[in-house]
Formats: structure tokens, sequence, C-alpha cells
């Protein structure tokens, strides 16, 4: 028998800091296909995201808005690389997703990661539980979303 050495872009659960924080590099500008793609595969009508005419006419912005789930989506996408690419177990879950101002077509996207919290699992002890905070920046600078996750993140192999 051989063993095959894996390597992982991720970090491992014991790698990971409180309060460490990545800019990544990953930066992304959203186009009209991602906004109406996104809608139509989730099945979401919403004339907000799919009728210009609509917007122009009937809201405060004039044009239509990146659909919200989108932009969730891209900023916890944008810091797997860099995060959990190969370490991950499974997502536990969102809290606190926030949308503080809007997300056009155009808009170029960036993405940064703080971890929030480190604790041990009780159930699982290759594993620990990350708390990851995702803030998405606009092309000017503005915070367009954030939101808390939590995952299960593996510890190093021992050696």
């Amino acid at each position: 028998m051989f063993s095959v050495e894996v390597t992982v872009a991720g970090l491992y659960f014991d790698e990971m800091t409180v309060g460490q924080v990545f800019r990544h590099d990953i930066r992304r500008t959203i186009t009209e296909a991602d906004n109406v793609w996104f809608s139509a595969l989730t099945h979401n009508p919403a004339y907000l995201h799919l009728d210009e005419d609509y917007c122009r006419r009937e809201t405060e912005f004039g044009q239509r808005l990146l659909n919200s789930g989108f932009l969730l989506s891209l900023m916890v996408g944008v810091s797997v690389g860099e995060t959990t690419l190969g370490t991950a177990v499974a997502n536990l879950g969102w809290d606190e997703v926030r949308f503080p101002k809007p997300v056009f077509h155009g808009d170029t996207i960036r993405v940064e990661t703080e971890v929030l919290e480190l604790r041990e699992s009780r159930s699982r002890p290759n594993a620990g539980i990350v708390t990851f905070q995702h803030r998405a920046y606009n092309q000017h600078g503005d915070l367009v979303g954030h939101c808390k996750r939590s995952g299960l993140q593996l510890k190093r192999p021992a050696a």
C-alpha cells in the first residue's frame, strides 16, 4: 500500500487565528447575465432583478438591482480558495446577512473575510467550528453586503 500526499489551498482549523483578515485578490464585475441567470436559475421572478422598464419607472433606483442571493453566494465563493478549500467538512449556516447598499450591473465587487471565532467541536475531535465575517465592497469602497458564516473545519492531520 502507498500513501498519497494531498495539498490543500484552504487552512486547517488550527492554522487560523481570531482577528485574521483575508483580503481576497479575486474581484468580480457584475454583469446583466449574472443577474438574469441567477434569478432564473432560482425561479425568482422579482421585477427588481428582471424588468428594466419597471425599475426605471417605478423604483427609486432607476435600474435593476442585483439579486441579493447572488451577492451572498459571491461573498462566500470568493473566500473559499484561501480559507476552506479542501479543509471544510460542512457549511453550518449564515447569520446576520445584510445588504446595506444596492449592487447594479457594472459594479465591481471585492471581498474580505475575517475570522471572528474558533471553537473546538464537541462531537468531532478532528475538526473545529469557525465563524467568519464576509464583507463585500463595490468599486467606490461602499460596503454592499456582509454576513457571518459558520463552518466545520478540519484540523491538521497528525504527522
